[in-house]
């Protein structure tokens, strides 16, 4: 039982160790008016990673409120080095997804 012990406490402080490769935030748009009727923000990491982002109430104070969301993120895959993009509205019809790598 101690062994087991042991060796979950290495595994767990390899995982915890930093990586040299530590991405970090180079640029960020606050966030905007959360919980005021919608918010937008944005992000870029140091691993090409970036995420923008949008939303409003729709509909705000019937029983059909709710939330549009439309944004856009990306990344690249480290082992390709291609950069993926994805388009995307998000609202009471679900989330809607677009990019070259989706199928239609």
């Amino acid at each position: 039982m101690k062994l087991i012990l042991a060796v979950a406490l290495f595994v767990a402080a390899a995982y915890a160790a930093p990586l040299e490769n530590d991405v970090v935030l180079l640029k960020e748009v606050p966030s905007d008016n959360i919980g005021v009727g919608g918010y937008s923000y944005g992000y870029e990491l140091s691993n090409g990673q970036t995420h923008q982002e949008t939303a409003d109430v729709i509909n705000q104070g019937t029983e059909h409120e709710a939330l549009a969301v439309r944004g856009s993120f990306s990344w690249v895959d480290p082992h390709t080095n291609i950069r993926y993009n994805v388009d995307y509205v998000a609202d009471e019809t679900g989330f809607h997804p677009k990019g070259e790598h989706i199928p239609a």
